[in-house]
């Protein structure tokens, strides 16, 4: 028997695999005359959030979720999974619920992005916001804030026919804390009162 492990050649696998892929897709980068966009360093872009411009040094990989937090300072929105599974990082991008995780910044330039800070006007909650709370439709509150903006989507979509239609269009917002008939009572208490 040799002196070479299962583990050794898998690492020697899987390093042969990486190498090759990169060396492709500079070579791919490089034909197509993408070499200088692949490789780009840090660009100021323009963001419009809450009604309000800002201007972050940003590297294109840069997440909208990692932009908000990191560099415009609006912690509200929080990072949960980091895989686009917990809705936890829900905003409003044109209206549209976009799991920010997910979504580069550089790509949202142009477009209105709306976070929870940005729901209470003039010093007052949003209906959602206010609903949530005479609901008791939170706990710990780590997923409160998408899950508010979720609503928020689904109120402006129409999605509030009966429970189960609203269970069904915030089914990408999870709770760790199950409060989900909470949740869903103040969904269906916010489209009541308008």
């Amino acid at each position: 028997m040799s002196g070479t492990s299962r583990r050794t050649v898998l690492k020697a696998g899987a390093a042969l695999a990486a190498a090759t892929a990169t060396s492709a897709r500079a070579e791919s980068a490089v034909a197509t005359g993408q070499a200088a966009a692949t490789f780009a360093g840090p660009t100021r872009i323009s963001l419009k959030v809450n009604g309000e411009v800002h201007a972050p040094l940003l590297e294109p990989r840069v997440t909208l979720l990692d932009a908000l937090r990191e560099r415009i300072g609006l912690t509200g929105t929080k990072k949960g999974c980091d895989r686009g599974e917990c809705g936890a990082c829900t905003v409003l991008v044109d209206g549209r619920r976009v799991k920010s995780c997910l979504t580069l910044a550089v790509m949202q330039q142009g477009r209105e992005i709306t976070t929870i800070e940005g729901l209470a006007r003039e010093g007052r909650l949003h209906p959602v916001q206010a609903a949530f709370i005479d609901n008791d439709g939170l706990q710990c509150g780590f997923c409160t804030p998408g899950q508010i903006m979720s609503a928020v989507a689904c109120l402006q979509e129409g999605h509030t026919g009966s429970d189960e239609e609203i269970r069904e269009w915030m089914s990408g917002n999870l709770c760790r804390c199950a409060c989900y008939p909470n949740i869903v009572a103040s969904v269906r208490q916010a489209a009541e009162h308008g």
